[in-house]
């Protein structure tokens, strides 16, 4: 495996999996941001079907980044499921951290990604909120 700490981490939802057999996730590695964009305002960009076909319409989308999360939400802020996705990214503290401690304070570690998932997918708030604390 390759990448930076949410590279390696992207998976934390896929824990869940162990506790929740029905549960469905899709990994969407998005490489050039510009994709997020529409295809009106960028050469790059996705058409809304394209978009919508990834990321759907309706379903919660839990987006690490290894920059600022605010980014994110811009490129995306008039795609139809924009009200459901979260970003988790960099959040400035002015300290010098390991990759470790700042994916644990910027919850984009596997644990986190893990409660944002139950948090965020409506079946799961009551079947497996059991497991955010251990």
């Amino acid at each position: 495996m390759r990448g930076d700490i949410p590279s390696r981490s992207r998976c934390g939802g896929g824990d869940l999996r162990e506790h929740c057999k029905d549960l469905k996730i899709r990994f969407v590695n998005v490489v050039d941001l510009f994709r997020l964009m529409p295809e009106s305002e960028h050469p790059h960009g996705l058409s809304d079907k394209e978009f919508d076909s990834l990321f759907t319409r309706d379903k919660p989308v839990i987006f690490n980044f290894h920059a600022y999360a605010s980014l994110i939400h811009k490129l995306t802020y008039r795609r139809t499921n924009h009200d459901n996705i979260h970003v988790r990214g960099y959040k400035e503290k002015g300290n010098i951290n390991t990759p470790l401690e700042l994916a644990i304070l910027n919850q984009v570690d596997r644990f986190n990604q893990a409660i944002d998932v139950i948090d965020r997918v409506p079946k799961l708030q009551a079947s497996a909120a059991h497991t955010r604390s251990g």
